[in-house]
């Protein structure tokens, strides 16, 4: 008979056994975590889930479209009627008129009469110290090359009076006016804001109150009256100054 010997396992070895049954352990808690996990994955909703996903609402069912057939109704059916061709006539064109014969008419001029002062006198009056030749000091680009006449009109407060029209008449050798040449007060605002002007001729010349103006109103009713004045054949007296003043 064989003697057989036992030896009692050692410390170590035990160890080495405890460590092989806490591995087999942790194994089969990860294989079962996992198989956990995948049933979670594949459905949310399975009672393994401690937070399953809130339960969706059902999708709107969308109305089914009933096709229906179009009725489509003929046009009744078409009869082709006569009609009527209308044959043109002719219409008989208006005959001609001959024109009028003009009858010549002869145009009688009227006479310019000096207009008759009104009972209390005109409301305007020549300034004090008008008229006044003076050198022409507003075109000095001009020069001597240059003669006219200008001036302002004022209230009874000196205020500028604009809008009245001034008239210049008359004749002189030299000077070339036409007839109902006019100007009007505050276009020549170098005499100040109520200022006229009228150019005479392109060099001085000398006449003897051949010439004159006179201030009118808007409606044609004289303002002023007539005023003459003279013009001299000189360079340092070929502006005419003539200021009005409003007296009534």
């Amino acid at each position: 008979m064989k003697n057989y010997s036992y030896s009692a396992p050692t410390g170590h070895d035990r160890s080495a056994i405890l460590w092989s049954i806490l591995t087999i352990i942790v194994l089969l808690g990860v294989v079962g975590v996992s198989c956990v996990f995948f049933l979670i994955f594949t459905n949310p909703y399975s009672f393994l889930n401690p937070f399953p996903p809130p339960t969706l609402p059902p999708p709107p069912a969308l109305p089914t479209e009933t096709p229906t057939n179009p009725v489509i109704t003929l046009p009744p059916s078409w009869t082709p009627t006569n009609t009527p061709v209308f044959t043109p006539t002719d219409t008989p064109q208006p005959t001609a008129t001959l024109p009028p014969t003009p009858t010549p008419i002869t145009l009688t001029p009227t006479p310019t009469d000096t207009p008759t002062p009104p009972p209390e006198g005109y409301p305007y009056e020549v300034r004090a110290g008008s008229p006044r030749a003076i050198p022409n000091i507003y075109h000095p680009e001009l020069g001597c090359a240059w003669m006219g006449v200008g001036g302002q009109v004022v209230d009874m407060n000196d205020a500028p009076v604009i809008g009245l029209i001034v008239r210049l008449g008359g004749s002189a050798p030299g000077v070339s006016i036409q007839e109902n040449t006019f100007s009007l007060t505050g276009v020549a605002l170098s005499y100040g804001r109520a200022g006229y002007e009228f150019k005479l001729a392109d060099l001085p010349v000398a006449s003897r109150n051949a010439l004159w103006i006179q201030l009118i109103s808007q409606a044609g009713a004289p303002l002023s009256e007539r005023v003459y004045f003279s013009t001299y054949n000189s360079c340092e007296q070929n502006l005419i100054l003539i200021d009005f003043k409003q007296v009534r």
